[in-house]
């Protein structure tokens, strides 16, 4: 299974990248290959109508697409930034969806994420997530928040309080069903 993994944050120290890598190595499997993208790396103009009539579809949102286009499986934790989407991401979607005949997340089965440092975890902007993506082509096959992410979760452990950790970890075993259900009926 391939497994595109991203947080959807344009800070360089994000807690959220740090929060989904660590989410995908419950899914590293002897055949699985998983891809960590940073979205400062798809970094583009500020979307306008007038920058594409002008200039066209910026060659760095068709690279995103085809990123997603190559996953089976998609991973993505989002930052909340005024209880709304992080501006870096919101802004690489933009683009991607303006790209001819395009849906952003065309069928990708998608497990969202959010952790914030707040008590709310970033539930705001995957309450958004989960209503939006289904209306970008995504198969929302699970969701799951972090509250307050330095009391729990450590760099090389992971969610380190038990209550959470079950939560997150029954989602996964779900989400692995799910695949596995689906890439079954792909194959036949």
């Amino acid at each position: 299974m391939k497994i595109l993994v991203f947080g959807a944050s344009n800070s360089s120290n994000s807690i959220n990248k740090k929060f989904v890598s660590s989410v995908s190595k419950y899914y590293k499997e002897i055949d699985d290959e998983i891809q960590i993208l940073d979205i400062n790396d798809y970094e583009l103009p500020l979307y306008s109508k007038d920058r594409e009539k002008e200039f066209g579809i910026p060659p760095t949102a068709v690279q995103f697409s085809e990123k997603i286009d190559w996953a089976d499986f998609i991973l993505i934790s989002f930052a909340e930034n005024n209880g709304n989407y992080n501006v870096g991401y919101k802004n690489l979607i933009d683009w991607v969806s303006r790209i001819k005949g395009r849906k952003i997340y065309p069928d990708k089965p998608i497990f969202l994420l959010a952790t914030s440092e707040g008590a709310n975890g970033g539930r705001s902007v995957l309450e958004i997530a989960e209503n939006r993506m289904p209306r970008d082509g995504a198969i929302v096959l699970e969701s799951f928040s972090l509250p307050e992410f330095s009391k729990n979760f450590e760099e090389n452990k992971g969610v380190i309080t038990p209550l959470f950790r079950s939560q997150l970890e029954a989602k996964v075993r779900k989400t692995k069903r799910s695949m596995a259900q689906l890439l079954n009926k792909e194959q036949h």
